[in-house]
This record gives structure tokens, sequence and C-alpha cells, in this order.
């Protein structure tokens, strides 16, 4: 378990600084589900969510991907002001890359409960990194009934 813990801080930690981005991505579809699932302790149903989310973002990725082959195929680039162009256009799809990923990682995270979310908050702050601010899920058998 100490293990996958630290396989998923330093995930983190790689996939933020590659991206060089503030904000502290969990990493669904480019962080192997079974981590993911282990370190936070998923029940079924994230479990299938996290799995669902792993291959839209898989399939969203080839999109965007398809789309940068294209701008890269077709874009004259024998003057400056077409590279630059170009660069804007390279630049616009990486942007989309990084909301797509926002947007999987945000709707994964609203699944968690407090005690997984209070995790990822924790493994960002070691990060030092910015975790993205969601309302956990609070699920029927987490509720502590007070009258037993």
């Amino acid at each position: 378990m100490k293990f996958r813990y630290i396989v998923l801080t330093v995930s983190l930690l790689l996939f933020v600084k590659i991206n060089a981005q503030a904000d502290c991505f969990l990493g669904v579809g480019v962080t192997s589900d079974t981590i993911i699932s282990d370190i936070f302790q998923l029940n079924k149903m994230q479990h299938k969510k996290l799995k669902s989310y792993s291959a839209e973002l898989k399939y969203r990725n080839e999109v965007l991907t398809n789309e940068l082959q294209n701008v890269m195929d077709r874009h004259p680039q024998t003057t400056v002001s077409e590279l630059r162009q170009l660069a804007d256009k390279y630049k616009e799809v990486m942007d989309s890359v990084n909301r797509v990923q926002a947007m999987i990682d945000k709707r994964m995270l609203r699944l968690f409960n407090m005690k997984q979310y209070e995790l990822y908050q924790n493994l960002c702050k070691k990060a030092y990194r910015s975790p993205y601010v969601v309302v956990p899920t609070i699920y029927a058998d987490s509720i502590i009934d007070e009258n037993r």
C-alpha cells in the first residue's frame, strides 16, 4: 500500500511538472486505474466510473491528437509568421488537453467521500499544488447514526 502511495505521489508530481500547472491533477487516464483505486480505496461504483472516465479521456485525447496532427500536416511552416500561427494553434490544442484532464479529474473527485478527498488534498499539499475544489459525495454507508 505504501509503495502505491509513493507511486501516485510521484505520478502527481511528474504530471504536474510536465504540464507546468499550479493545479493538482488526479491523473485519471494517466495514472493507472489500479493505483488510483488502491490509494483512495474506491468502492465498486467509484471504480467503475474511474474506468469509464479513463476510457473517455483516452478517446477525447485521441481526437485532440488527430486534430494536432492535422494542424501540423496542413499548416504552412515556411515563414516566421506561419510558424507563430502554428505555435498558437498547437497551444490551443494542448490547452484543450489540459482542460479535458481537469474536467475528468473533477468528475472523479466529486465521487470521492470526504476521507478520500482529504487524502487527495494532502497529496496535493505535499506536491506543492493547488487541489481542485469540489464537493465530495456523502454516501449513506458513511453516515454515522448518533442514535445507536
